[in-house]
């Protein structure tokens, strides 16, 4: 057995043995966001930091009637940006945030959604980057659409902590139902039309760490959790 079938199996157990303490506890019915407060998504990501500042003249393109629908099932807020630096290169910043972290939320990491709208994704695969003298872990895609290549960087925030995979977002659930609360969460992701991979990453991390460099430390753990040091 190979260690990653090994992790899998181990995790599956813990998921299992958690969802048995939550049954046998009982459903969290206290909100985590009623205790410390629903984001403003609009105010709390800095339209100008670095070298980067909101391009205002590129539209922002509204999803499709029943994408949005979707959105609104699962997300209480969602911003979409795109900005651009002294070198002319432009970076799309998309954020859902959800006060209830549900299983639906999962429904729409790039790498399920993107495909359901047609991308081939070519290229999925963990990293950890610097930010704000901390270390943030990170899942890269590259997505492909006839000519359009779209290098993404995204994470997900479930209370205070990062999980880049469906089976982390899950475990960090059931730790917070275990401490009866029912977890709030945001998907942040970064993208670019580019089709050199490398460099679209490397220029997505500057911008992740320009981003977060510029935010105080309370908004700054709303958008990167507990970073590691």
């Amino acid at each position: 057995m190979t260690n990653s079938v090994q992790r899998r199996a181990v995790l599956a157990a813990v998921i299992m043995i958690a969802g048995a303490a939550l049954t046998y506890l009982g459903k969290p019915t206290a909100y985590l966001a009623d205790q410390i407060g629903k984001p403003d998504l609009e105010s709390l990501f800095p339209k100008q930091f670095g070298s980067w500042r909101l391009d205002a003249r590129m539209p922002t393109v509204p999803p499709a009637p029943d994408v949005q629908a979707k959105l609104d099932a699962i997300y209480n807020q969602v911003l979409s940006r795109t900005y651009v630096d002294a070198d002319g290169d432009r970076i799309m910043l998309s954020v859902a945030y959800g006060g209830d972290q549900s299983d639906g939320t999962s429904a729409h990491r790039p790498e399920v959604c993107y495909p359901a709208q047609g991308f081939e994704i070519t290229a999925n695969m963990t990293a950890v980057q610097r930010a704000a003298g901390g270390t943030l872990a990170v899942r890269r895609l590259m997505s492909r659409l006839g000519e359009r290549n779209e290098p993404i960087t995204y994470w997900v925030v479930v209370g205070s902590e990062v999980a880049t995979s469906g089976i982390e977002q899950k475990l960090a659930q059931m730790r917070y139902g275990l401490r009866g609360l029912i977890s709030d969460g945001m998907l942040v992701r970064v993208s670019s039309i580019d089709s050199d991979m490398a460099r679209a990453h490397a220029i997505q991390a500057g911008f992740i760490a320009d981003m977060a460099a510029a935010m105080p430390n309370q908004a700054r753990t709303r958008v990167f959790g507990e970073l590691a040091l």
